[in-house]
């Protein structure tokens, strides 16, 4: 959960920087939560609110800085995906993920079953943002199908929490429960959207005539 107190900590360490560091410090932390597992460390949503705060006080470019984010997030994710494809399950030797082991193959078993949207649902939440790229480089997906969903979930994250930091403005309290909400609310929403496709999907198969073989009796 978003602490707001951390909140009130980056805005007074960030309130007087130009625009420029500002930009290049949240997109290093984005790109780093993904790319180099930082966020087992700092959710990098949080760096994303906190710059939105900032741009809201008129110290940057809301525009700009989605723009840095959404881009930051994608490439760490594809940095993450490459990571994973070179050093395979061996990365599960390393001391913050060898106690995850159990709940890492989980995840690593339910993205071989359900593949892209499991990348997009990942990246709503801190845990799986920080290794999903990589399991997806593990599990051999298909890049160009892994590299739709990346882009999706990173415009639909960065957008959404640049922009909830941006509207919110100093609320911190409200930037608190907003945040988790948004997370719930898209999760929920993106569970709805693959039960209602796995649904049609079956009944579409089971609507279809039997072939030519099957009838021949």
């Amino acid at each position: 959960m978003l602490s707001a107190s951390i909140v009130s900590f980056l805005l007074e360490k960030i309130h007087h920087f130009a625009a420029l560091p500002v930009y290049l410090l949240v997109g290093a932390l984005v790109f780093g939560e993904t790319a180099l597992f930082l966020g087992f460390l700092f959710p990098g949503e949080t760096a994303v609110i906190v710059a939105g705060v900032v741009a809201s006080q008129g110290r940057v470019n809301v525009v700009v800085l989605c723009l840095v984010v959404v881009s930051a997030a994608a490439l760490g994710e594809c940095v993450g995906f490459y990571i994973g494809a070179r050093f395979g399950e061996d990365l599960f030797g390393l001391p913050f993920l060898r106690t995850r082991r159990t709940k890492l193959e989980s995840a690593l078993e339910g993205l071989r079953q359900r593949g892209a949207m499991y990348v997009f649902i990942g990246r709503f939440t801190a845990f799986f943002r920080a290794v999903m790229p990589a399991l997806a480089g593990m599990s051999r997906m298909d890049y160009r199908r892994f590299l739709v969903a990346n882009v999706a979930g990173a415009t639909l994250w960065g957008v959404g929490y640049t922009l909830l930091g941006y509207f919110a403005g100093g609320a911190l309290n409200q930037i608190e429960r907003s945040a988790s909400w948004v997370g719930i609310a898209v999760l929920v929403a993106m569970v709805a959207l693959f039960i209602t496709y796995h649904f049609v999907k079956r009944r579409r198969a089971a609507s279809r005539p039997p072939d030519s073989a099957q009838r021949v009796e």
